[in-house]
């Protein structure tokens, strides 16, 4: 009877151990947000169609998108075209005058669209000389707008654009963006790409302000592209996610941690028919 059972107890911990040996071969992917576009990306495509450009978009696999819609529809008409096809609109893109001033039509629009979040990409400067009164007037603005996005149940973000990072005390004009704007009101959109171009590592930004962070641009940089402060470069040294300098794995196991729900691929390249579903099977492949 002793052999049974310790032959029994053998084969129990030969079937624990393989089963084991299996889970561990079979590993998990690394990204598991819905897929989602920033609308620039198809800047080419939409003024010869709308409802073309999302059949497009939805027929790459995306389920969400970053606003969008023509400059003769209206949100109601845009977002009856997005819900035909399946994608939903987390957040949408402003401007910084429109949002200034009047954001309260800002609200409306994101919530006819069902948008929780309103991105503002770009403050108004100089290129190339971003400075202190420029991160000061958009802390203010910022605050303010913010104060009345939030009223209307929608998160304000700003799009941090890689110019931001002029030193400042003992950090740099994008600390200083963070710190003083008012968390209640204020959260910030991670463009990963333009973040790195600036001089920032992206991983450990989010690391450092947390949940501060909202959204995410997901790009990727051609190598050996110069960088700089202006927060501008040729549309051509966007490249496919995975085939640029940055670490794309580090960057979303970080965003993951802070908590970022929505991530938005962005390429602005004249060959995007290629090199998105290039970015979207390199998201697909990534295990942890």
């Amino acid at each position: 009877m002793k052999k049974y059972l310790t032959l029994a107890l053998i084969l129990c911990i030969l079937s624990v151990t393989t089963e084991r040996a299996v889970a561990q071969k079979k590993k998990e992917p690394l990204y598991t947000a819905p897929l989602g576009i920033a609308p620039y990306t198809f800047r080419r495509s939409f003024p010869n169609g709308v409802a073309a450009t999302l059949d497009t978009i939805k027929n790459m696999g995306f389920t969400e998108i970053e606003g969008g819609g023509g400059r003769d529809m209206s949100p109601a008409e845009y977002k009856k075209l997005c819900d035909e096809r399946g994608l939903s609109i987390p957040s949408m893109g402003t401007g910084y005058e429109t949002l200034v001033k009047d954001p309260q039509a800002v609200a409306d629009h994101a919530k006819i669209l069902g948008a929780k979040y309103v991105m503002c990409a770009w403050i108004p400067h100089k290129t190339g000389s971003f400075n202190f009164d420029n991160a000061k007037k958009a802390v203010d603005d910022f605050n303010a707008a913010g104060k009345v996005l939030k009223e209307n149940g929608i998160t304000l973000c700003y799009h941090a654009h890689g110019y931001e990072f002029w030193p400042h005390e003992k950090g740099t004009l994008l600390d200083y963006i963070i710190t003083n704007t008012n968390p209640d009101y204020v959260s910030f959109e991670m463009d990963v790409m333009w973040i790195y171009f600036g001089g920032g590592d992206p991983a450990k930004l989010l690391k450092k302000y947390g949940d501060r962070w909202k959204l995410m641009h997901l790009k990727d940089l051609k190598k050996g592209t110069k960088k700089d402060l202006t927060g501008l470069t040729s549309p051509e040294n966007d490249v496919p996610l995975g085939t640029g300098e940055l670490d794309i794995p580090g960057i979303l196991k970080a965003a993951k941690k802070v908590g970022i729900k929505h991530y938005f691929i962005e390429d602005e390249s004249s060959n995007v028919t290629v090199s998105v579903p290039q970015s979207i099977a390199y998201l697909k492949s990534l295990t942890k």
